[in-house]
């Protein structure tokens, strides 16, 4: 099947007890936040701009602001990333896009806030 070569199925037994039920996405925000307290944390399931299969969590992008990343040039930072998601990273995501910051980055980069996600119209009412 076109497509089939880049979903990856989680092995059971290779999950956390913690972490059974869980999506993807909600583990890759679980760990980071544990381990890197960031001051802005996001997490964007990508899957559906690839050729897999629909419902697919393979292929994310995370925005990452954390104080740990002081002193830190980019490729540590991705190191450190890359080794709080291991486990992830070997059974099922295929594709991971870092942007990392310290919170001077951000800052001066988008300001004293984290943007927010554009609006959706969800809250519009017919009538």
């Amino acid at each position: 099947m076109t497509g089939m070569a880049y979903l990856r199925l989680i092995p059971r037994g290779k999950l956390d007890e913690e972490d059974a039920g869980m999506s993807v996405k909600d583990v890759i925000e679980s760990k980071l936040a544990t381990v890197l307290s960031p001051r802005h944390l996001q997490v964007v399931n990508e899957s559906g701009n690839h050729n897999v299969p629909d419902g697919s969590e393979s292929h994310f992008k995370v925005v990452l602001v954390s104080d740990d990343f002081e002193g830190e040039r980019l490729l540590q930072r991705h190191k450190r990333v890359n080794r709080v998601l291991a486990e992830e990273l070997e059974n099922q995501i295929h594709a991971l896009a870092l942007h990392t910051y310290t919170a001077s980055e951000w800052q001066s980069k988008h300001g004293d806030a984290p943007m927010s996600p554009p609006c959706k119209g969800g809250s519009a009412k017919t009538q």
